[in-house]
C-alpha cells in the first residue's frame, strides 16, 4: 500500500513538473493558476471593500457603481479609443453601426484632455449650424466638461428627436467660444452621396463614412456613373471619420482583382493577422482615379486611400490624413453592456502602417478652415449651391473647391497619357491594372 501511494505521489509530482515546464515553454493552459492575476484581483477586491465600507457617500459606494467606474478607468487608460460601454452606450454603438441614431451629428474623441470634434456628419444639425473639425466642447446644457470622457459627452448629446441641447464650443482657430442651440434628430445616414458626372466624363462621388450599407450604395453609384459614360473618377473621402472595415473593403473591392490583398490587420500575436482580399464581383474597372483626403479622413477611410495609393490605382489629392490606424472591436460582456477595445492595427497591402502617420497625398493642396467649413455646407445643400438664395441662407457666396479642381486636372492628364505615364504638370498618373 505504501509503495502504491509513493508511486502515485511520484506520478503526481512528475506531472506538475512537466506541466510547469510546458507552461514556461509553450504558455500556460487555461486551467493553470495565474498567480499574478489572482494576486491583483485580491488587491482590487480589498480596495473595493475599503471604499465600500468607509466612503462618506454610501450611494456612490454601491458595488455596481464602483465596479463600472473601475472598468471605465481601466479601459480609458489604454488609449483614447478603448472604452467601457454601459447598456445605453452599447445600444447606441449598435445603432451607429446600423447608420441610425438620435443626436446632433458630430464625431468626437478625447485629445489632450479635451473632447474635440473630429468631424460633423453630413446633413445633420451640427453641420448645418456650422460646427467645425477641431472645435472643443466646453459645456452641454450648462454642464461644464471638466472630466473629459467620450462616453459621458455622447450620453449628454443624445436624446429624443425634437428635443433641444445647448452646447458651448471653443474654436482654437478663432480663439473664441461659440454657443449653439441644436435640435436633436433621428440621424439616418446615407454614406454615399453627391454622385455626379462632368461633360468630359469625370465622375464624382462622396463617401461620408463607412457603414453597413456603404458597399451597396457605392456599387449603385458606380453603375450609375458608368451608365452615363464615366471615364475617370474623383472619390471624395474628406472629413470621413471611418467606420466598418468590411465596408471599406467592399469599396476597394470594386477596383481590385479577385484574391488580391486590399489590407490586413495585425494584433498582438503573429497568428492574429487577418487579411482582406477582393472577391471580384464587379465589371473590370481600369479608369484613372483620384482620391480627395484631408485631416478629417480617418480609420476605414484611410484603408481605402492607402490601398488605392499603395497599389498605384489612384492619385491622392489634398492634405495628410488623420492617422487613426487602429482597430476597435466591440465585445459584448453582460447585462447588455460591452467594451470597445483596440485589438489590432491596419496595414496597407505592402505593409505600411497608417497609425499616427496617416496617408501622405501625392498632390498636396491645403484648404483654409473657413473655406473647408463653407464647402461642407455647399455639399450638404447642393440644391441651393447654384441659386441666389444660397448667400441669403448661409451668409456667403459659394466657394471654389480647389482640391476637387486639382484632382480633375490630374485625371484629365491621366486620360490622355499612357498608364503610369506623366502628365504635362509633372504629376504621376495612376498606373492602370493590366487587362485580362
Amino acid at each position: 500500500m505504501l509503495k502504491r501511494l509513493s508511486a502515485i505521489f511520484v506520478a503526481v509530482a512528475l506531472g506538475f513538473v512537466l506541466a510547469h515546464f510546458a507552461a514556461r515553454q509553450f504558455g500556460a493552459p487555461s486551467w493553470w493558476p495565474n498567480r499574478e492575476r489572482d494576486r491583483n484581483v485580491r488587491y482590487f477586491r480589498d480596495v473595493l471593500e475599503t471604499v465600500k465600507q468607509y466612503y462618506v457617500d454610501e450611494k456612490k459606494a454601491d458595488y455596481n457603481a464602483l465596479t463600472r467606474a473601475a472598468l471605465r478607468g481601466m479601459l480609458s487608460e489604454l488609449d483614447p479609443h478603448s472604452e467601457f460601454l454601459d447598456a445605453e452606450a452599447y445600444s447606441q454603438t449598435e445603432e451607429e453601426l446600423n447608420n441610425e441614431f438620435n443626436g446632433v451629428g458630430i464625431q468626437v474623441e478625447e485629445r489632450d484632455n479635451h473632447i474635440v470634434v473630429i468631424t460633423t456628419i453630413a446633413d445633420t444639425p451640427a453641420e448645418r449650424a456650422g460646427i467645425r473639425r477641431g472645435d472643443r466642447i466646453v459645456s452641454i446644457d450648462g454642464k461644464t466638461i471638466d472630466d473629459p470622457s467620450t462616453e459621458k459627452v455622447v450620453r449628454l448629446i443624445r436624446g429624443e428627436p425634437g428635443s433641444e441641447v445647448k452646447m458651448l464650443f471653443y474654436r482654437p482657430s478663432a480663439d473664441k467660444e461659440i454657443a449653439y442651440t441644436l435640435k436633436r434628430e433621428r440621424i439616418r445616414l446615407r454614406s454615399v452621396r453627391n454622385t455626379q458626372i462632368s461633360g468630359d466624363g469625370i465622375g464624382y462621388t462622396q463617401i461620408t463614412q463607412f457603414s453597413e450599407r456603404t458597399g451597396e450604395e457605392f456599387d449603385a453609384a458606380m453603375k450609375e456613373l458608368e451608365k452615363r459614360g464615366m471615364r475617370a473618377l474623383v472619390l471624395d473621402l474628406r472629413n470621413n471619420p471611418g467606420g466598418l472595415v468590411d465596408a471599406a473593403v467592399a469599396v476597394c473591392d470594386q477596383f481590385f482583382d479577385k484574391g488580391e490583398l486590399i489590407a490586413y490587420t495585425q494584433g498582438r500575436t503573429p497568428d492574429s493577422r487577418e487579411e482582406f482580399r477582393a472577391e471580384d464581383n464587379h465589371p473590370r474597372r481600369t479608369y484613372p482615379i483620384a482620391v480627395l483626403v484631408n485631416g478629417g479622413t480617418a480609420s476605414a477611410a484611410e484603408i481605402v486611400s492607402g490601398a488605392l495609393k499603395d497599389t498605384k490605382r489612384a492619385v491622392i489629392v489634398g492634405e495628410k490624413t488623420f492617422g487613426k490606424g487602429s482597430v476597435q472591436s466591440i465585445i459584448e460582456t453582460q447585462n447588455g453592456e460591452g467594451i470597445r477595445l483596440t485589438t489590432a492595427r491596419y496595414y496597407t497591402p505592402s505593409g505600411i502602417t497608417i497609425h499616427q502617420k496617416g496617408i501622405q497625398p501625392q498632390v498636396e493642396l491645403e484648404m483654409s478652415v473657413d473655406d473647408e467649413a463653407r464647402l461642407r455646407i455647399q455639399q450638404s445643400r447642393a440644391d441651393l449651391a447654384e441659386s441666389a438664395e444660397f448667400a441669403d441662407r448661409f451668409g456667403f457666396q459659394p466657394v471654389e473647391d480647389t482640391q476637387r479642381n486639382a484632382a480633375e486636372e490630374v485625371l484629365r492628364g491621366a486620360m490622355i497619357v499612357r498608364p503610369g505615364g506623366v502628365t504635362p504638370a509633372g504629376v504621376i498618373a495612376p498606373a492602370l491594372p493590366k487587362k485580362k
